[in-house]
């Protein structure tokens, strides 16, 4: 049996044989026919953003050998003189555009696979959305075959005609409304019912949570979600489970999530903690930001695992009184935040002070 997109089984002439891919895709059909012999046929390198790395995670290392060849990346940075290494590879084949809204920048290169023949100008429309409009684009049509096709045009009114699959889009970004690269989003970015741990806060918050390469959280309170957006961006692999009461809130969580291109590795989870935690992998890391209580510390104090860090802010009388008592019971770091900003008083101007906020961080 031979296994492949449409495109691949006609070139390779495998008639009764052939078994396209299942739409949505999945594996199942090939690890359904282990021990048989099985064909797979895969762009390029099926390990670069190919079906290598879907399969060989299911079956063991003697059941199967690869043959790889050049992968569409390297087709196209042969093409563009680009090094390789200093360009960003991401297969938006199958994931939304918004995957590149954290790495845009002026300057940055990215090459990405694409879904088919539209989805290049949508791309370009989507670039131009985000103040990109200037970015160049090369559309690469069949490359390494007799139809290849190679054309350039800015995103900014795209005219580009009949583009053939696969393709592959090459973007030089030109623009300056990347995202900062630190933590302290602009409050104005997230969708939100106002209720958003600020900007001067998040920041504070985000230095004390530490996030690093693959770790999970629990964000309790999440509000819009800020704090576990921002957690997301901040390190390669980061995860975060957002726990939070109100529909309505949940829904600007999973807009958030989706605005700034993590939305795959961020869950909005209904429900009040710390009922709705169990069942969930434990995290590496905990952020209360709302519905503290000694009961929920209590909990999570019985069931994190050693070494787990906890961060919460309160801006209460109660939760400064209960963060307190934690301090002193539990050590850890004790901080007190008191921000003000600048704001109109008649034709003049005065200090805006916002509530005072504890933040009590421990590790485990």
């Amino acid at each position: 049996m031979i296994f492949g997109g449409p495109r691949h089984l006609e070139l390779a002439d495998a008639g009764s044989k052939g078994q396209p891919w299942p739409v949505p895709f999945s594996t199942g059909p090939v690890l359904a026919m282990r021990g048989r012999n099985v064909a797979v046929l895969a762009s390029g390198d099926p390990f670069w953003h190919g079906a290598g790395g879907s399969l060989a995670r299911h079956i063991e290392a003697g059941e199967w050998v690869s043959y790889p060849v050049p992968s569409t990346f390297a087709l196209a940075a042969n093409h563009l003189a680009w090094k390789l290494e200093e360009a960003l590879c991401l297969g938006l084949h199958a994931a939304p555009f918004a995957r590149l809204r954290p790495l845009l920048g002026n300057g940055t290169r990215v090459i990405c696979t694409m879904r088919d023949g539209s989805a290049p100008a949508e791309l370009a429309e989507w670039l131009t959305a985000q103040g990109f409009g200037a970015s160049q684009l090369t559309v690469m049509e069949c490359l390494g075959g007799p139809r290849q096709k190679v054309r350039s045009t800015p995103a900014q009114g795209f005219d580009l005609q009949d583009i053939q699959a696969p393709v592959a889009v090459a973007v030089e970004a030109a623009g300056h409304n990347g995202l900062p690269q630190v933590s302290g989003l602009a409050d104005a970015l997230f969708a939100s019912d106002g209720q958003i741990t600020k900007r001067p806060v998040r920041a504070l918050t985000l230095s004390a949570l530490a996030p690093r390469a693959g770790e999970l959280l629990w964000d309790i309170g999440g509000g819009s979600g800020s704090v576990s957006v921002e957690w997301c961006l901040a390190a390669r692999g980061a995860k975060a489970i957002t726990f939070e009461p109100r529909e309505s809130r949940l829904e600007n969580i999973k807009a958030n999530a989706a605005a700034f291109g993590v939305d795959h590795r961020m869950t909005a989870v209904p429900g009040k903690a710390p009922d709705v935690l169990d069942g969930h992998p434990l995290p590496d890391c905990v952020f209360i930001g709302g519905g503290g209580s000694q009961a929920l510390l209590d909990h999570l104090w019985d069931i994190l695992p050693e070494g787990t860090r906890l961060v919460a802010n309160g801006v209460t009388l109660e939760t400064e009184t209960l963060l307190m008592q934690a301090h002193a019971d539990r050590g850890g770091h004790l901080l007190k935040a008191e921000i003000a900003e600048a704001g109109p008083l008649g034709s003049m101007r005065d200090w805006r002070r916002a509530r005072p906020v504890i933040q009590w961080s421990v590790t485990r």
